[in-house]
């Protein structure tokens, strides 16, 4: 696990950003948070990160938002599901395991239908602008893909 105190809305952008330019086709990100904790800010560095020209918006109402980058990116809210039964309609294997990075805000929702490979983080308030955000790998991709987003933050460490 990788631990690291954002003390801005922009450094959480760039640490979303980092992610993005470290990310590959078929990468799957589970965020966690309270409301305003920044998920849909460190989304929009994700989608900064994967060369998405587009303004990005949480897509609260409408679930799903495809963009494109330099592979498909698919940020997902399923802040409004009732659960994992309700992912079966979005096509979320589609996503899970197609071929772009596929982002997913409140993922405690649909924790059961997730990729058991996938990479959670989880944001936590610290105060009015900082913010604690824990990158939890499961698999070796991802353990692979924090190494090198804790070299990015801290080169040398």
């Amino acid at each position: 696990m990788l631990k690291i105190i954002s003390n801005s809305p922009d450094q959480t952008h760039h640490l979303g950003k980092l992610l993005g330019q470290l990310a590959e086709p078929g990468d799957v990100f589970c965020l966690y948070g309270d409301l305003g904790a920044g998920k849909t800010n460190f989304s929009q560095g994700v989608a900064e990160g994967l060369g998405v020209q587009e303004y990005v918006t949480s897509p609260t109402f409408t679930l799903i938002n495809e963009y494109q980058g330099r592979c498909p990116f698919y940020h997902m809210d399923v802040y409004r599901l009732g659960g994992p039964e309700d992912m079966v309609d979005l096509g979320y294997e589609e996503y899970f395991y197609g071929d772009g990075v596929t982002l997913v805000e409140w993922a405690n929702i649909v924790e059961e239908v997730l990729p058991e490979e996938r990479l959670d983080l989880n944001i936590k308030r610290q105060g009015e602008n900082e913010r604690l955000l824990e990158f939890i790998p499961y698999g070796s991709r991802y353990e692979k893909l924090v190494e090198e987003l804790s070299e990015s933050v801290c080169p040398g460490n």
